[in-house]
């Protein structure tokens, strides 16, 4: 025992390795300007050029709407797709990713008529080129600033070359396609019923719908009288036509003036009534109670029940709104009629109900809907009294007035208001009706079969995104692709100005596109409408003439041909994106459209191989919600802004807990501040979170966010700090790292591994998981634990510091790795801080290839032994918390451990002995078998506890912690100077120690210059 004389005892710190890193605690705003443009801008342009072009990953961006400021699901959308791009581009791809955006549509529109309006002019006197102007101002101020948005949440894209569907060169793509499927047959025009907005005065997709479940219509009763009765009927005395009504119950009486048919169903009985009030009457006989509680009497069944199929067909009525002269309607059988409420019996309007349509259809019954763009009554409503209906709301006064028309005229048996799930115009927020138009369809029945056949190949996440996707395609057979707006791409059309006949060919089109490349898409709106330069040669002497048509196209088809800006078809055949990832809502939207215009294309096209889908792998996101669980809605104040997660604004500010004590027992961490954490904080975020359902964001959320990224920071500031004097030609072989080391390492594989694993399969709330895990319990809480004596009190070239260090480098090169897709900005930080030798060893981990961990590291003998350390472990620091509660007991090197355990040579303890007080963060470790005695220097302890210990394969022993019998070294802090050789003014301090402090001498003798 010595004491160096060249040292000032109140000098030892100085003699430590103390972790030392230009590292910031957090970083400025400058800074992260600084990094985030690094490592998306100039990354992604680095990858371009140096990435194999014959090794391409493409995520193929689903438009986002040109239209107001970005929301929070916007956030979790794009984010979700960069941390795809960033993991493929560490598997050594070169990632393609153009964003785009979709800009064309009714919601432009009426905000572009809005600021008109605002801006003093006539909206109704504007005309297209007008309102064009205006949405195509608006779109590209919204673009420009939704793009500084998209950026600054660390997504690396190609900005540069951005596509819009309003860009000329994809809206001739646009149009090529679409010519593609009029050669091939698949647009035709046709008058039927449609979803129609009243309220924005156009058509709607099925997919520009939303359902609201409280709406409340007028359901009514109605009886409509016979004119003849099938043979069966007519035969029964007392029973003649004119004596019976079939009585229908209907939601929307506005429709009764188009009334076409009666529908029954086949299988389904119906019975003739007598009410004393109203007569005969014809019902199911399953709704005969609900008629008898409708009326408010009782009725009396007459005859014997009758099938649905023998009423069709062989019965007709007369139109109760027509006049008595007109000629009677049909009874006939249909499927979709039910027994599950009203009478049974069905009124078809053809001109107003889908499956009404079918069904006339079939049997040539014409189709009327005598209905304006603005929802009004025309004149033909009521021909007899045109004046009664004509310009009155369907869904408001003329409602209303059917209703008292049908009371005075003695045919309203009853009305009530029946509470219902009805469709809404997803923009406008109002209700829509069915009314039939004169509208283009792209034929979905003939490519159904390659569709579905199509998704067959496709990676569905979650995997139910294939069951709805299916279903969608599988109920549909039409699409109906026509507009009645400006804003928008033209539908290539051409009408006969005499007979309204329309023309559209594969020529026609062709030439139109032609016109458009060299006038501009604005000019089929601009120019003198009897220009004839659009017109095709071959159609310019026809009497009459034609007009150009002012239909635009659904801007689902717009977007849905978005797969042509992937570089086109190549060699003939056209090659799928691998990844489209948007909100589950899409598999209704631009999902499907996608597809449908995709296999179109190829069979249109004739490519040699059967049709594809336009995805490899179709991943979907849920809609955020707030803590509570609810839809984020401004309307109820319970939105977040992204900025405000990233600048910290949402959360109050945390004051840092003081650190306790001095040198290397300095406190390391510090509560988490919520200040300008930056785009990591938001990406954390949504990498966390299981996007394959409804996503929660909440302060409490966020707050475990925060504190997760502010783990990250403080372990690779722990990381630099013990790397600062590493060079990696001192990296230890792996038979040389202690046992500690390479549990350390066992951990770090299985950690890596899981994450790869995680993010191959699209699972990133997995990888972040796993990564937490590590970074609190197994790195944390156990391996930095272990050997920070190693690391600040061994001579700094030491074989076990330097095993220390090597197994800390190689932690740092992969937690870089694992979180640069998720947290780019603070790896590309720790690039900056990071040591000289190890940068000039190391490539950036942001182009690094993803590597996977030495299979050395994979002993699985380690996890037993991990397992045994855990269990001996926890019973120490259960015993050792009993002597803090008694103020025994201050720091864990505050105590001897004695380890009592049969067979203890087969466990882990007895080879590796000596690191044992490092791995358990005491000062002594002893091992004995249980016959032998316990050490003297128990018995005369100031305190001693014991507990009995558990192994993982059953085997008991037990836990003795006592009070070291030795003084304290001032320099390490181990107890491990024996009290006898203290001198009571000598503080010496241990022979460990006392060796590196001469080499410490040795070394500052020698740089020191001798005296002249």
């Amino acid at each position: 025992m010595h004491k160096p004389a060249r040292l000032n005892p109140k000098s030892w710190t100085s003699t430590l390795k103390l972790p030392k890193s230009t590292f910031p605690p957090r970083v400025s705003p400058a800074d992260q300007a600084k990094y985030l443009k690094r490592c998306t801008d100039d990354l992604y342009a680095w990858q371009r050029c140096k990435r194999p072009a014959d090794k391409a990953f493409v995520l193929h961006d689903g438009p986002p709407y040109a239209n107001g400021d970005l929301h929070i699901g916007h956030a979790l959308n794009k984010i979700l797709k960069d941390i795809i791009n960033r993991v493929q581009l560490g598997r050594g791809k070169r990632v393609r990713y153009v964003p785009g955006w979709d800009c064309h549509g009714l919601p432009i529109e009426l905000k572009a008529l809005q600021g008109l309006r605002e801006a003093g002019s006539s909206v109704e006197s504007a005309s297209p080129a007008v309102i064009r102007k205006s949405a195509r101002q608006l779109a590209r101020q919204t673009v420009k600033a939704q793009m500084k948005g998209f950026k600054g949440f660390g997504v690396m894209a190609d900005w540069e070359n951005h596509w819009k569907t309003m860009d000329k060169s994809f809206e001739m793509r646009q149009l090529g396609i679409f010519r593609e499927m009029v050669d091939h047959g698949l647009i035709y025009r046709k008058f039927k019923p449609v979803y129609w907005s009243p309220s924005t005065g156009t058509a709607l997709a099925e997919a520009e719908l939303e359902y609201q479940e409280d709406h409340v219509s007028t359901a009514a009763l109605v009886k409509f009288p016979l004119v003849r009765l099938p043979p069966r009927l007519s035969a029964i005395q007392g029973l003649h036509p004119k004596s019976v009504n079939a009585v229908i119950w209907t939601t929307t009486p506005w429709t009764l003036p188009a009334n076409a048919a009666i529908a029954v169903h086949p299988e389904m009985d119906y019975v003739i009534v007598h009410s004393e009030k109203h007569g005969h009457l014809l019902v199911a006989q399953s709704r005969v109670q609900y008629l008898q509680n409708m009326l408010k009497e009782e009725i009396q069944v007459v005859e014997p029940s009758i099938l649905g199929s023998d009423l069709a067909d062989h019965t007709t009525y007369r139109h109760i709104i027509k006049d008595d002269n007109s000629t009677p309607q049909p009874i006939i059988s249909a499927d979709f009629v039910t027994a599950d409420s009203g009478s049974g019996v069905v009124h078809c309007a053809p001109g107003h109900g889908m499956d009404d349509y079918e069904a006339c259809l079939a049997r040539g019954i014409p189709v009327f809907a005598p209905v304006n763009d603005e929802g009004r009554f025309t004149d033909k409503a009521m021909p007899q009294n045109p004046a009664y209906l004509t310009g009155k709301l369907v869904l408001g006064e003329g409602n209303d007035l059917v209703l008292e028309y049908l009371q005075s005229h003695g045919y309203l048996l009853a009305q009530h208001k029946y509470e219902h799930k009805y469709p809404y115009d997803w923009r406008s927020k109002q209700p829509i009706i069915i009314r039939a138009t004169e509208q283009w369809f792209a034929d979905v029945a003939d490519i159904r079969g390659s569709a579905l056949k199509a998704l067959e190949d496709v990676h569905f996440v979650p995997e139910a995104g294939k069951h709805r996707l299916n279903n969608f395609v599988k109920n549909r057979s039409e699409w109906c692709i026509s507009r009645q707006r400006a804003w928008g791409v033209p539908i290539p059309a051409i009408y006969h100005r005499s007979s309204g006949e329309a023309v559209l060919t594969k020529e026609s089109v062709s030439h139109i596109m032609q016109t458009i490349e060299e006038r501009g898409v604005d000019a089929w709106w601009t120019d003198d409408a009897d220009d004839s330069a659009w017109i095709h040669p071959s159609l310019r002497d026809a009497p009459a003439g034609y007009r150009r048509g002012m239909d635009t196209m659904d801007v689902w088809f717009d977007s849905g041909t978005s797969w042509a800006e992937i570089d086109g078809p190549l060699d003939g055949r056209s090659h799928p994106a691998d990844v489209y990832l948007e909100g589950s809502d899409q598999h209704r939207g631009w999902f499907q459209s996608g597809l449908l215009t995709y296999v179109s294309h190829q069979i249109a096209s004739n490519q040699p191989v059967a049709p594809r889908a336009p995805f490899k792998n179709l991943i979907t996101h849920g809609f955020t919600l707030d803590e509570h669980g609810r839809k984020m809605s401004k309307s109820i104040g319970n939105t977040i802004a992204p900025q405000t997660i990233m600048d910290g604004t949402l959360l109050p500010p945390l004051k840092p807990r003081k650190g306790k004590g001095k040198g290397k027992k300095q406190a390391e961490t510090a509560e988490p501040s919520y200040d300008a954490l930056g785009p990591d904080a938001l990406r954390l975020w949504a990498a966390s979170s299981d996007y394959t359902r409804d996503v929660v964001i909440g302060k409490q959320v966020l707050q475990t966010v925060h504190t997760s990224l502010h783990k990250f920071r403080v372990t690779f500031k722990l990381l630099l700090g013990a790397l600062g004097d590493f060079r990696p030609e001192s990296v230890v072989p792996y038979e040389q790292l202690q046992i500690v080391d390479r549990i350390a390492l066992k951990h770090l594989s299985d950690m890596i591994v899981t994450t790869q694993k995680a993010c191959d399969h699209f699972e990133f709330y997995k990888a972040v998981a796993t990564m937490n895990r590590w970074a609190n319990l197994e790195f944390s809480a156990f391996y930095m634990e272990a050997i920070k004596d190693r690391l600040y009190t061994l001579g700094e070239d030491s074989t076990s510091r330097r095993a220390a260090q090597t197994t800390l480098y190689h932690i740092y090169h992969y937690l870089q790795e694992a979180l640069g897709p998720i947290t780019p900005l603070l790896v590309e930080e720790t690039w900056e801080h990071t040591p000289a030798a190890i940068r000039s060893h190391s490539e950036h981990p942001l182009r690094r290839l993803t590597a996977r961990p030495a299979d050395e590291w994979h002993d699985p003998t380690l996890d037993a032994q991990y397992q045994e350390i855990v269990a001996v472990h926890s019973v120490i620091k259960n015993l050792q918390e009993q002597a803090r509660s008694k103020k025994q007991l201050g720091s864990s090197l505050q105590s001897f451990v004695h380890l009592v355990l049969p067979d203890s040579s087969h466990t882990v303890f007895a080879p590796y002995l000596a690191q044992l007080p490092d791995l358990f963060v005491v000062s002594s470790v002893t091992l004995a078998e249980p016959d032998e005695a316990l050490p003297a220097a128990i018995s005369p302890a100031e305190w001693h506890y014991e507990d009995a210990c558990e192994l993982p394969d059953g085997r008991t022993g037990r836990v003795h912690v006592y009070a070291p019998q030795a003084a304290k070294c001032p320099r390490c802090w181990r107890y491990a100077i024996p009290e006898a050789a203290v001198e009571e003014e000598d503080q010496s301090i241990c022979d460990r120690c006392a060796t590196v402090v001469s080499e410490l001498e040795a070394v500052a003798e020698t740089d020191t210059p001798s005296a002249v």
